[in-house]
């Protein structure tokens, strides 16, 4: 799978987060245009038969053909499936015919107020915060990524295995990456405060700026799925 040396990974969550800020990622002027597919990845190396992984991409195109940005939507996926599905997408854009190792750029909100050990250059002014965490091999650009947000502090833990796959494959498979925290109200399946948006509107805009993108706000239509992001996962409760 072709893609850009700049990925921003999201998936669909049960809140709309993920399909809200691919939809609202746009290119700025004629230059670039936006190219959206999507398609299957098949599991049967994994040995599931019956199940494919359903990925919808957003490509930024220049004039001359080069990919400058691209976008990684993810169908949502319940343990152990969710697993085979990262890294067979991960796979797919770090194989044999690729010639970069792209740059992994993950946001990710969480229900529970942040709390940095450094201070939010990005802030000025702002009543939101943004942290950001380097994973795997260093380079310039997610050197400069996190310098332009706060560093979380080392107490912060976040239960999501999605997320936990997905940085565990990065790290095996040693990719650049940059884990992008912000904090939405706790206890909620969907996003739909104020502040929730307020949030969301922040991290759109910053990844607008570190990926050359505009970030329209109408372009927002959240539409969740209808499973809660309260519920546990039927797994948990094999260990107690």
């Amino acid at each position: 799978m072709q893609v850009a040396s700049k990925v921003i990974f999201l998936y669909r969550d049960a809140d709309g987060f993920g399909p809200a800020i691919s939809e609202a990622l746009q290119a700025k002027d004629g230059s670039i245009r936006r190219k959206e597919v999507s398609f299957e990845l098949s599991l049967e190396r994994y040995g599931i038969n019956d199940r494919k992984v359903l990925v919808d991409a957003v490509h930024f195109i220049d004039h001359e053909g080069f990919y400058q940005v691209s976008i990684l939507l993810l169908q949502e996926y319940a343990l152990p499936l969710v697993s085979c599905a990262i890294h067979e997408v991960l796979s797919s854009i770090t194989g044999e015919n690729s010639s970069i190792v792209p740059t992994i750029i993950v946001p990710f909100l969480v229900a529970a107020k942040l709390k940095c050990e450094t201070e939010n250059p990005t802030t000025n002014g702002q009543k939101t915060t943004l942290c950001g965490t380097q994973i795997g091999p260093a380079t310039d650009f997610t050197r400069a990524m996190v310098a332009k947000t706060c560093k979380p502090t080392s107490s912060l833990q976040i239960h999501n295995e999605t997320l936990a796959c997905l940085l565990q494959f990065v790290r095996i498979l040693k990719l650049p990456t940059v884990l992008l925290i912000g904090s939405r109200g706790q206890h909620k399946s969907q996003i739909t405060s104020d502040e929730d948006m307020e949030v969301l509107y922040e991290m759109g805009e910053f990844l607008g700026k570190i990926a050359n993108l505009h970030f329209v706000k109408d372009q927002i239509h959240l539409a969740p799925s209808q499973k809660s992001g309260d519920v546990e996962e039927p797994w948990r409760a094999l260990y107690g």
